[in-house]
Order: C-alpha cells, then structure tokens, then sequence
C-alpha cells in the first residue's frame, strides 16, 4: 500500500501548482500508511513535508439533528408562537417531544422568548435568533468555530467531541521526479564486475536513522533511588541491616519498641495480622545450620562467633517495664499479655529490624551505624499517596554521649547529600523516642515546605531491656522511599509507581537518577 502511494503522491504533487494537504489529496488514507510513504519519498529528498496537528469539531447526533431542525428553544419557541390563545404547559411535550419539552423551556425562559400566564405559556417576542443552530452549522461546515467559548460550552452540553487530526503539507524537493526509480540497497559482485555500478543508483545511508531497539532488562525507579541512598549510607560508614523477615511478631515489631498494646496502630485498621499460623515462639537465637562441623560436632551460635544473650530475660525486662516500669520509667501500668505479644503480622516499619540488631548490640556495645532499606505494610486506604505497602528508608546511630543538637546536625549533613539544605525540625510524638521530631524539607518545584522524615532518640524503656548501657544514646530517623521517587520523576500517583497499574515502558525509559552531592 505504501508502494503504490508514494507513486500516487507523486502524481499529485506534478498536477499542483505547489504544495498539497494530504487531508485533501488522500483523506481515506491512514495516519502510519501516509507518514510511511512520505518518510520514503523524503529520505530520497524528492519531497519535504510538516505535519499539523489541529483538532476538529464533530457534531453528536443529537447536534445534527438541532441543525437540521432547529433547536430545543426555538422548537418550544415556535409551538408556543403558533397557539394564538397560549399552549398549556401539560401539551407542549406532545407537540415538541419529551426532550425538546424538557431541554427547551428552560432556555426559552431563560432567553425571555417566552413567558408564563398561569397554566398556559405564551410568546414573549414576534421573532428570534436561533444561536446555536447557527454554531452548530458553522461547525458543520467547518470543523471549527472561531470563539473558543463556544467550542468549551457546546463541549460541556455534549453536542459535539473533539477530535485530534494529524494532516502533512507536502511540497517537492530537491530530486523530485514525476517517476520512482528503484534503488539498489547493496553494492554485489556482480555490479563489480560487469560495470553495472557505474549506472544504477544506489541508496544513500540515513545516518540519522533509528536502530532497532534491543531488548533489555531495567531497573524499576523506585531500585535506581534506592541504590543512590545505599551509596550515600555507605560513604557515612553505615552497615546494612538484614531485612529478610516480613512477617514478625507483635513483640519485636511493637513491645520491644515500648509500643503499648493498646496503641491504635496495632488495631486491625491499621496492622496486617497472619492467621496461620496465629502465634509465633517467644524470642530466641537465630537458627544454625544443621550441618556438622569439620571435626563432627553441631554448630552452636557460640560456636560460630555469637556472643551468648538470654532471651528470656530480655522478653520478661520489656513485660515489666510496660507492666509496672523500671529504669526510671513508671510504664503504662496495664496487665501485659503474652498472647498479644506472640501475634504474627506483616511489619509495619523496619524498625523492627533495628530493634533487633540493637538487641544484638548489646552483647558486645560499641558504637555502631545501621540502616535498611526495605518493604513494609499498612492497613491503608489506597489512594494517589498510600498504600498499603512502600519501602520504609531507616538509620540508626549507637554511640556513647549523643545529643538532640547532634542528631540535628548529623540531618542537615545526611540530607544536605540528597540536595536538600533548607531544613527545619518539629516536635512530634513516638511511644519509642524521646524527644522526637518530623523533618520538614523546603520543596524549590512546590515553593513550599514538605514533611521528608521522621527522627528522634530512642527511650531508655527501649534500650535498657536489652541490656544496653545507660549511657549509650541511640539515634533513628526514617522517611519512605517513594516520596523522592516520585518528587525526582515526576510521577504524581503512587499506584504509577508500584502495583499493577505501573506502565512497563515507563519503568525501561526512565532515566537513571543522581540524588545531588555536596
């Protein structure tokens, strides 16, 4: 089809004075035939063409039908003109009809065509101007009307759509020729050899061609950033934490955390509980593996490096201290429940992690940076902004001496190697930090200022249980991994980011990201 069309527009092209509409000259031709056949005549340079884009008006088919007739005003307008004594309002929809009854004497009304004589409707004027059949013929004629008003508000009364129409202007160009003469692709031996190169013509190279796209792997957006803040912990000397357990029991995800077990968060709006199995051990080590050891004997975590820790200890520590308090602290005073405490859920922060590696900590206490990177779950409603899983980004500092002035110096130094320098601090509340702050960050794009994190030092009710030292302070801070996700791409519906409804050409296409540094 392509073949034969460039013949023909060529054709046209040597019967015009100068350049054609291929709209005109071929309107039954689609859009990829016609760019097809033009892209081969102008690599050929035999012509030149533009495209244009317009968009045309098309009447609905109840619009044709108020060109043809008139409209549901002036059809009123008219029935009520021809009933000398007046038309009662009860026979004008069967004069009319139903929607030009209903449609139409509003708008009479509302154009004072016509007025009201108790039950009967009687004619205000000896003659009208019928201005929307008047627009809807000129669309009619010429896909278009001047007044954009006009075009918005017969838009919204759904008399006509708007339609995208791509047309090329096509002139002749430099080698134009009434005729198409074929083009050898390669140079053979045989032309070589009998001297037919001398004569035929051979296609030019397009240098500025496409090649074929080659199909690949790539990395999802949400990977790209994670890999740019990994980097970052890096340089700062963190290690990263093992986040391999989504689900956890309610223990280390919220008693440990000193999270009291009436918290809202742990209610079942808010918390992803596992029904089989519905409880879990209470906590021990970590399993070992059961393989035997080069001299024989079972591998033990003392065997393979583990400092010794009694967990019993440490569960009956944070039962107390939320029952009656200890170190200082008078906790919530409430009967603790082993039951509740054994539930399995889906984690709701990755601060469950640290907790435990904090926890470890304190067998052998040093000062020790931490972070993770990781998914976690929510009971939440979804929408542009939420779901009911993200990745939660989470640094923790153990170090002897710390104060709140430190950790809002090391802020400005963490953030300040994401770009963002403009900072300000806000006290919050955490059942597991003492004092606790959100972080606001100064958005250039929005011109205004936006919540970026979460902070603060965790509370001796916390870190005393797990044998820690007094004096050792341990900051976190935490913020999602979406949120810079979606601020450096541009995406503005998280759903567009993570879930199904992600676009798959998006995820190949976008490019790589590089979080500012100082």
């Amino acid at each position: 089809m392509a073949a034969e069309l460039t013949v023909q527009v060529l054709e046209a092209l040597d019967q015009a004075d100068g350049s054609i509409l291929s709209a005109n000259a071929f309107p039954s031709i689609d859009f990829t035939t016609m760019k097809s056949a033009l892209d081969r005549l102008g690599s050929r340079e035999m012509i030149t063409y533009r495209q244009i884009d317009r968009e045309e008006a098309n009447l609905t088919p109840e619009a044709e039908g108020i060109a043809a007739e008139g409209s549901h005003e002036a059809k009123v307008f008219e029935a009520v003109r021809q009933a000398m004594d007046g038309l009662k309002i009860a026979d004008l929809p069967g004069i009319v009809g139903k929607e030009s009854a209903k449609v139409g004497q509003g708008k009479a009304f509302k154009e004072g065509w016509i007025k009201k004589d108790k039950d009967l409707l009687r004619a205000a004027t000896d003659r009208i101007q019928d201005t929307s059949r008047e627009q809807l013929r000129t669309i009619q004629q010429t896909r278009t009307h001047p007044e954009p008003k006009v075009l918005t508000e017969l838009r919204k009364r759904k008399l006509i759509t708007m339609q995208k129409v791509i047309t090329f202007e096509i002139k002749k160009g430099p080698n134009y020729a009434a005729e198409l003469v074929k083009e050898e692709t390669d140079l053979t031996a045989d032309m070589i050899a009998s001297g037919a190169w001398k004569t035929v013509k051979l296609k030019s190279y397009n240098f500025k061609a496409m090649g074929a796209p080659t199909l690949s792997g790539a990395l999802h957006p949400l990977n790209k950033v994670r890999h740019e803040f990994r980097q970052i912990f890096f340089e700062m000397g963190f290690e990263e934490m093992p986040t391999n357990r989504y689900v956890e029991t309610g223990f280390w995800n919220f008693d440990a955390l000193f999270v009291p077990q009436q918290h809202p968060a742990r209610d079942l709006q808010d918390t992803f509980y596992i029904s089989d199995p519905p409880t879990a051990d209470k906590p021990r080590a970590d399993p070992v593996p059961t393989e035997k050891l080069a001299d024989g004997s079972i591998p033990t975590p003392e065997s393979q490096g583990a400092p010794q820790q009694d967990y019993a200890s440490y569960w009956e520590s944070v039962k107390e201290v939320h029952e009656r308090g200890k170190y200082g602290s008078i906790g919530y005073r409430y009967p603790f429940r082993d039951s509740e405490a054994l539930k399995l859920v889906l984690r709701t922060h990755t601060t469950a992690v640290s907790t435990y590696m904090l926890h470890k900590l304190a067998a052998d206490p040093r000062p020790a940076r931490y972070f993770s990177i990781d998914r976690v779950f929510r009971n939440e409603t979804v929408d542009a902004t939420h779901l009911a899983e993200f990745h939660q980004v989470e640094g923790v500092i153990a170090d002897f001496g710390l104060t709140l002035g430190g950790l809002i110096g090391f802020m400005e130094v963490f953030f300040g190697k994401m770009g963002i320098r403009r900072l300000r601090f806000k006290p919050a509340y955490n059942p597991y930090t003492e004092p606790s702050m959100e972080i606001f960050g100064f958005h250039e794009g929005l011109d205004k200022w936006v919540e970026i994190g979460n902070s603060g030092m965790f509370r001796p009710e916390m870190l005393e249980p797990m044998g820690l030292p007094k004096d050792m302070r341990v900051y976190g801070w935490g913020l999602s991994l979406e949120r810079p996700t979606m601020i450096k791409y541009g995406v503005k519906n998280i759903r567009e980011l993570l879930g199904h409804k992600v676009d798959l050409n998006f995820v190949e296409s976008n490019p790589a990201v590089r979080l500012e540094k100082d």
